[in-house]
């Protein structure tokens, strides 16, 4: 943590002083302003969804016209994803972090004034992807001034933000559009982070494990750790003890030996997890009603799915503190699984298919999240945010591609047993991918304790 060199001078270890303090009132502080920025997210990736039915009677559109609009935002996301995380590791976390929050308020409220499905598809699109640059850089800046000891925990905390933000956008939509229109709700999602912007300006910090690595002057590190309690001497040299990696573009990065398997392994496991999740909710009310129930007592059990999923995030990252993280996400996951292929097995009348679909909503999306927190662990300092960023995009393919497939399944006029297993399968292939990334990550510990 702290050591006194020959020559009197002090040399301090960022990640190795955070982790042997405790966690300060600037700390909760970093985490409730990324918490709002995920919150606000969460609001804006589903607005659409809550404006969809209003929009498209004022428009005269067909469900199949509106597709691309929805459509587009997700492709969005994923570019953003996939681009933000290398700017981060050049440019800091902060300031990428600042441009997609503004990116994105100000394209919400854009989207308020379109007057075309065409205008709309692409300000939806540009939204995506200022959406897509904001998710991981909260969760890389947030995870990099917390305790190794408490980081699980606190960034599944920080991610219930997205699932608020989402139901806040139910509710403030059933609210606006009565009285004011589908375009009161779209303003709202770009106005209220509008106000965040000068807070986190001024309150939150670039990274001081990022500065550090980037070698940035000694006194804008002890200015960004005094803020957590330090105080240290005018020529501490401040550092980040991680295995030294090569100058290379950080994309390139994750494709070296050292975590080349540890990557696609991550990648398969976010993908297939949200394909999970996204044919799950998005096929879920449609399988219900098929088979006799209301759309009110579908649209119900399926909410469930959502609210399991926030307590699951919170208690998955509770035990991913305490116990070997590969090995509570893949138990999460394949239990998940099994809640999901029971499903098919139970009467829509049955009380039991309401703690099914509860219980499923607590592993997937408590495993979902949990690898969110899990990934900023795996990479260094260098490229932290270019591993993070690049799991979510790839992740979000498998979420267009849960949404496309799903149809064509059920299409296929399958029985239920059979539908809900081709549901739960992806879930075992995510266990498996994350066992195989904890393989990947011993072997490659093995290797660097041998050289």
């Amino acid at each position: 943590m702290l050591k006194q060199n020959p020559g009197g001078t002090q040399t301090v270890d960022v990640k190795d002083w955070i982790d042997s303090r405790p966690i300060s009132p600037y700390q909760w502080l970093v985490l409730s302003l990324c918490f709002l920025i995920v919150l606000f997210d969460g609001f804006d990736v589903a607005v659409m969804g809550f404006i969809a039915p209003s929009l498209m009677q004022e428009w005269g559109l067909s469900r199949a016209a509106f597709g691309p609009v929805m459509s587009a935002g997700m492709i969005g996301l994923a570019i953003g994803a996939l681009t933000a995380g290398p700017y981060a590791d050049r440019l800091g976390r902060k300031k990428v972090l600042l441009i997609a929050v503004t990116g994105f308020s100000l394209l919400s409220l854009a989207c308020a004034f379109a007057r075309s499905p065409y205008e709309l598809a692409i300000l939806r699109l540009l939204t995506g992807v200022a959406l897509g640059a904001a998710m991981p850089n909260s969760t890389t800046l947030l995870a990099e001034y917390l305790p190794e000891r408490s980081r699980s925990l606190l960034i599944t905390i920080m991610f219930t933000g997205f699932n608020m933000g989402s139901g806040l956008g139910g509710f403030l939509a059933a609210w606006l559009i009565p009285h004011h229109g589908w375009q009161a709700v779209l303003l709202a999602g770009g106005l209220l982070p509008l106000a965040l912007l000068p807070f986190l300006l001024w309150l939150l910090p670039e990274s001081a494990r990022f500065m550090a690595a980037h070698k940035a002057p000694a006194e804008q590190i002890a200015a960004a750790l005094a803020k957590l309690g330090g105080r240290f001497a005018a020529d501490t040299r401040f550092t980040v003890s991680e295995p030294p990696v090569q100058h290379k573009a950080p994309v390139r990065l994750l494709f070296t030996e050292r975590y080349r398997l540890g990557t696609l392994a991550l990648w398969a496991t976010y993908f297939m997890g949200l394909l999970v999740i996204y044919l799950t909710m998005g096929w879920l009310p449609t399988l219900l009603r098929d088979g006799g129930l209301s759309i009110e007592r579908a649209a119900t059990i399926t909410g469930l799915f959502q609210i399991g999923g926030t307590v699951g995030a919170i208690v998955v990252g509770w035990i991913m503190d305490r116990r070997n993280p590969n090995r509570v996400i893949a138990i999460a996951y394949a239990l998940g699984g099994l809640c999901i292929v029971s499903l098919g097995a139970l009467s829509l009348e049955s009380s039991l298919l309401v703690v099914g679909v509860a219980a499923a909503g607590f592993c997937m999306s408590g495993a979902q999240t949990g690898l969110n927190a899990f990934a900023p662990g795996y990479y260094p300092t260098e490229f932290r945010a270019t591993g993070v960023s690049w799991m979510l995009g790839i992740g979000r393919f498998g979420a267009i591609f849960g949404s496309l497939v799903g149809g064509a399944v059920l299409s296929l006029g399958l029985g239920l047993p059979l539908l809900f297993t081709f549901l739960g399968l992806p879930a075992f292939a995510a266990a498996l991918a994350i066992l195989a990334n904890g393989h990947a990550r011993r072997r490659a510990s093995q290797a660097l304790a041998a050289q």
